[in-house]
Order: structure tokens, then sequence, then C-alpha cells
């Protein structure tokens, strides 16, 4: 039996990007590119990658905590940079902050540009329940 759940921030732009911000089945969750929006859907730290990253990471706290679980909980972390020659050190150095001892595998990727114009940074991740 497949067992599946999904969750979403309940923000308004969500209705209409055909995708959940999660989703888990039997176990295993995979998370929506996470990017630097508010609880009311408003950009936050335009220009400023540091504000970005640590917004970034809160909602992808935000997921976790749908599905009952925390940032331990992460197998895989995928992060896209713009301009990654710059933005690498300091969104590396808040990673390494944010996971602690834990070290899920991972890749960052450097892309010339993101969904919105201002974004400098977005994280998908893929996370397990047990």
């Amino acid at each position: 039996m497949t067992n599946t759940k999904t969750y979403n921030h309940g923000v308004a732009w969500e209705e209409g990007n055909g995708v959940t911000q999660g989703y888990s089945v039997n176990g295993t969750i995979y998370i929506s590119g996470q990017f630097s929006h508010d609880m009311q859907g408003a950009f936050v730290g335009e220009g400023d990658i540091e504000a970005q990253t640590l917004q970034t990471l809160e909602n992808l706290d935000r997921v976790l905590a749908g599905f009952g679980v925390t940032r331990s909980n992460l197998a895989y972390v995928e992060i896209y940079l713009t301009n990654a020659q710059e933005h690498s050190e300091p969104c590396i150095r808040l990673f390494k902050e944010y996971v602690g001892q834990h070290r899920p595998a991972g890749s960052l990727i450097g892309v010339t540009h993101l969904a919105f114009p201002e974004q400098l940074i977005e994280i998908s991740a893929v996370a397990h329940t047990d």
C-alpha cells in the first residue's frame, strides 16, 4: 500500500504554480525548490544573499515540520545559486550552521537565473520520515 501526504505553505501564489511544496511517498519526502518569501508571499532580502539564504532555510524548515521531521532528516540537498562565485561562501557558511553536525548529501549548482529576477538562491531537498 502506498502512503502519500502533501504539504503547502498556504501562500496565495502556490495555487497557480502546479506543484506542492512537499510530497511524501512511503517515508521519503520530496521538497520543491524553496526560496526567499515570507508567509504573506512577499519576497525577502532583495540583493542580500545572507537574508535570502536564511529565509529560504526557514521555509525549508517549515516544509519539514509539515511532515513532522526536522533538518536532521535531510538526506539530499540541492542549492541553486546565481553568481555562485560571489554567493557560495556566505551560502555554504549559513548552510553549515543550519545543518550543524548532520551532513546530508548534496550539490551546489550555479545558474544564470531563477524564477524571479530578484531571486539569488533556491533550495530543494529529499528527506526521510524514519
